[in-house]
């Protein structure tokens, strides 16, 4: 099999343009690719459309000072830094500088229960026009979609998710791009590497093409289009 190139965190940011729309891996920033994130803060690029499970950790305000204290983790790095336009996920409340943003205006938010934000994800890799679910029929969920009575019951049409690139939190990567993920940190990391134009996985280990057997392989090689070597 064909190698992957392998890049630097820095060069996984530059292929990341104003205005795209970005996959990010991870559960509250449990297999989100750290050390991207902090390569495309450094890039100062802007008006991203996010779609994560959540809006990852943000920092909290000082009530007294009015200052936001601590420190940010995962896509709430990027949201802090105004590099955020929208967000499509399926929880924020982690992020209380979110909330004040959204509150404010300064970004747009498209909530998304979790079981529907993963079948729209998986519907953008598989090709798939869409599907229809009962979840979120007579809430804001359902505001504006398209619904169809199937058997007496009501559905909500749901339309596929496509990103232009991904980033994903693998953990040993081998030279052909076949992954393995740590545990937990496969979480939304598997769907999203089908789901995008541009795959970037972040490799804590690089192994020679063929180490993982294939029994371990979570994500194929095939989905992969760059490696970047890093821990965080």
């Amino acid at each position: 099999m064909a190698k992957v190139e392998q890049i630097t965190a820095a060069q996984a940011a530059a292929l990341v343009k104003d205005g795209m729309t970005v996959m990010v891996g991870g559960f509250m920033a449990n297999g989100t690719p750290e050390c991207i994130i902090d390569a495309l803060v450094e890039s100062g690029v802007k008006d991203l459309t996010i779609i994560c499970n959540d809006a990852g950790w943000g920092r909290k305000k000082n009530k007294q000072t009015g200052e936001y204290e601590g420190k940010a983790r995962g896509v709430g790095k990027l949201i802090q830094n105004g590099q955020v336009k929208k967000v499509i996920a399926s929880h924020v409340g982690l992020n209380p500088e979110f909330g004040d943003l959204y509150t404010e205006g300064a970004i747009e938010l498209e909530l998304v229960p979790q079981g529907t934000l993963a079948e729209r994800i998986h519907c953008g890799g598989a090709g798939l026009g869409g599907f229809y679910t009962p979840t979120g029929v007579g809430t804001v969920v359902a505001d504006g979609k398209e619904t169809k009575v199937i058997d007496g019951v009501e559905y909500i049409l749901e339309r596929p998710l496509h990103a232009d690139v991904a980033l994903i939190g693998g953990n040993v990567v081998d030279e052909s791009g076949n992954t393995r993920y740590a545990g937990s940190e496969r979480n939304f990391n598997v769907v999203m590497a089908t789901a995008a134009d541009t795959v970037i996985v972040r490799a804590r280990q690089i192994v020679e093409s063929g180490a993982i057997g294939a029994d371990y392989v979570e994500t194929p090689g095939i989905f992969v289009d760059y490696i970047v070597g890093g821990e965080a």
